[in-house]
């Protein structure tokens, strides 16, 4: 199969890319490189430097890749950059997707996987959180996801699109040779790991007050390998899916704290941090539940250990002490 990957040239998308070569599939990445780095791309693909905004050279590379199908990763993804810019997530993630998925017809192509996020869920009323939980995001970033998962809904009404969304839960970790970095980093694990490097001074913490056991947020680790299998499995099998949307995580969660400590015992260095107010948009608990993508994907998490991720990005992060 020959497979597009927008955003082949971000953490997950990397890493995607690699595993699909790696299973033999021809793979073509678009990317704009504003968050990015073309040094990630996988040098078995080849590679577009197009936006998704920019329609025509969208469309263009995507008749020239002469794909099968899509794995659509580009986008934005900051949670409280979506609060203060909501313009912005909007015009990448949904005029972006919607410019992806009409580029896709005039291309021939009819299959997508789509990077959608557990964010759609918002503030969830169970735990853990199934796909049939209700909709209501917390932030922009969840709304613009979701609301590219509801067009997908109908284009395939009226189109006959083959689509199936994976609602991730937390990336980590790494492979040997494609990990996460970002000169705007916002997640948990590899800040930590920079300060363990002295590339930071410290570590913010946001919030301890939290309905949760310690009052940090709760969230669902998941290897960014698991994640990318998950990719596989669902583009083997989207003609024949009975559902379109999937939860991707490890059904238990992990506090703020306890990954402060994960990343101590990996490093064996007592890494500092301060308590600081809680980010907008920050549910409490976010805790997946798995079995729909287990049941009906075959897909079951093989590097389920918080230590082990942890331990993943710590090594490849050490490796690339400049980053790519």
């Amino acid at each position: 199969m020959r497979v597009v990957v927008t955003g082949g040239a971000g953490y997950i998308g990397s890493v995607v890319t690699e595993m699909l070569a790696d299973a033999g599939h021809g793979v073509s990445v678009i990317d704009d490189l504003r968050t990015g780095h073309r040094e990630a791309v996988d040098s078995r693909a080849d590679f577009h430097l197009v936006s998704l905004l920019d329609f025509d050279a969208l469309t263009t590379a995507l008749r020239e890749s002469k794909a099968d199908a899509v794995v659509h990763m580009a986008g934005e993804t900051l949670v409280s950059e979506s609060m203060t810019d909501p313009d912005k997530h909007y015009r990448v993630n949904l005029v972006g997707g919607l410019n992806l998925l009409d580029a896709m017809r005039i291309a021939g192509i009819d299959k997508i996987v789509f990077s959608s996020t557990a964010a759609v869920y918002g503030q969830p009323d169970e735990s853990p959180i199934t796909e049939n939980a209700t909709k209501k995001p917390v932030n922009t970033y969840g709304e613009s996801k979701l609301a590219l998962e509801h067009a997908m809904a109908w284009y395939e009404r009226a189109y006959g699109l083959q689509h199936v969304s994976l609602r991730y839960f937390n990336a980590c970790g790494a492979t040997e040779a494609h990990g996460e970095f970002r000169e705007k980093e916002t997640h948990i694990i590899p800040i930590l790991l920079e300060v363990a490097l002295g590339i930071r001074s410290g570590f913010k913490l946001f919030g301890n007050n939290y309905p949760t056991p310690d009052g940090t947020c709760v969230r669902d680790y998941i290897h960014v390998k698991d994640i990318a299998l998950a990719h596989l499995l669902a583009l083997d099998k989207i003609q024949s899916l009975p559902q379109r949307a999937f939860n991707l995580g490890n059904g238990e969660g992990s506090s703020n704290l306890q990954v402060i400590e994960a990343a101590r015992e990996v490093t064996g260095i007592d890494i500092p941090f301060e308590f600081a107010p809680p980010r907008e948009g920050d549910p409490a608990v976010l805790i997946a539940s798995s079995e729909r993508a287990h049941e009906v994907l075959g897909w079951t998490p093989k590097h389920p250990e918080l230590v082990g991720m942890v331990r993943d990005a710590w090594n490849w992060r050490r490796a690339h002490l400049q980053g790519y």
